[in-house]
């Protein structure tokens, strides 16, 4: 909460400064704390019935809201690249977290069938990106039943997000070989791209306290509006930096941080909380790189991801122990 709360007030302290416009930071705050509180409570309450409700919802949400999407010129080269995908990987997290928290063997096969059934939605709704996330967290689910210890493999997790925030980065900062340059400007589009480094030279000429929340991509000659409607660079990392400065972008770091401290301190069996870790990693990953966190649904999807994974049961004995 301090955490949360530190990032609200800072993006009010930025807003102030430079007359911007931190709704969207607010809303996204409150939204992943609403999302957390309730996650906590229901996964106490209900360990199975809370997430697999959560897939079921997620996994329709992906399907009846299609305009979900960002929009055709960002969308194309990931395919659903914004809250579609994001949801389908957050719906498939889910599902393999009730999985695991059932005892039941039988119920346990059909919670898997549905996480898998949400992969073939991926691939269903043309979002090859989608299907390849969800795939991703069924696979480290199914894997996170023979880990013993969860704190390596969540380690090896923040690695592989370090990994590509860092390649975004290098692309923004135009440091990559010229032939790997060209291969994923082609994958993620010139435009996005150009967004990115051009949000790399606002936050390098205002590290301190950034242009302002909303700020970015206004009408002042910074970004060319021909590039796209809204202007926004399309990567979390890169949109704090730019509107609120490396202490923004540092408290974002520090909340992921928590969430992968509280997951390996978590009350739940390590394949809950590594199943949880995949699915939220898959998120920041897919954050970095595309606009995925600008939609409510998906962050109080987060929230509660995290929320159930870090729950502890009520049951008589006190609650299930950790392995």
């Amino acid at each position: 909460m301090i955490l949360l709360g530190a990032c609200a007030g800072w993006s009010l302290i930025t807003a102030a400064v430079h007359d911007g416009r931190p709704e969207g930071v607010l809303l996204t705050v409150l939204a992943v704390t609403a999302g957390h509180a309730v996650g906590r409570v229901s996964g106490a309450l209900l360990p199975v019935a809370a997430p697999c409700a959560g897939a079921a919802a997620g996994l329709a949400l992906a399907v009846a809201l299609p305009g979900l999407s960002a929009g055709p010129r960002y969308a194309a080269p990931l395919g659903h690249a914004g809250a579609t995908t994001a949801l389908l990987a957050l719906a498939t997290g889910a599902a393999c977290c009730a999985a695991w928290a059932t005892p039941v063997p039988r119920l346990r096969l059909v919670l898997r069938v549905l996480a898998a059934a949400v992969v073939l939605t991926g691939a269903v709704l043309g979002s090859a990106v989608g299907c390849l996330a969800s795939a991703t967290v069924l696979l480290c689910s199914l894997a996170a039943g023979t880990v013993a210890r969860r704190g390596v493999c969540l380690l090896g997790l923040a690695l592989a997000t370090a990994v590509v925030a860092g390649t975004a980065w290098a692309l923004a900062a135009d440091v990559l070989p010229g032939g790997l340059t060209q291969v994923l400007e082609g994958r993620l589009t010139a435009d996005r791209v150009a967004l990115w480094r051009d949000a790399l030279r606002l936050a390098g000429r205002n590290a301190g306290l950034g242009v302002g929340p909303g700020q970015f991509g206004e009408p002042d000659g910074s970004v060319p509006q021909p590039l796209s409607a809204d202007g926004r660079p399309h990567s979390a990392v890169l949109q704090v930096a730019a509107e609120q400065g490396l202490v923004g972008a540092f408290l974002c770091l520090a909340a992921f941080c928590w969430v992968l401290h509280a997951l390996w301190r978590s009350p739940r069996a390590t394949p809950v909380a590594l199943t949880a870790g995949a699915a939220l990693i898959a998120l920041a990953a897919l954050a970095t790189v595309s606009n995925a966190l600008s939609f409510t649904t998906v962050t109080v999807g987060a929230g509660l991801l995290t929320g159930w994974a870090t729950a502890r049961p009520w049951a008589p004995d006190g609650g299930e122990p950790r392995p």
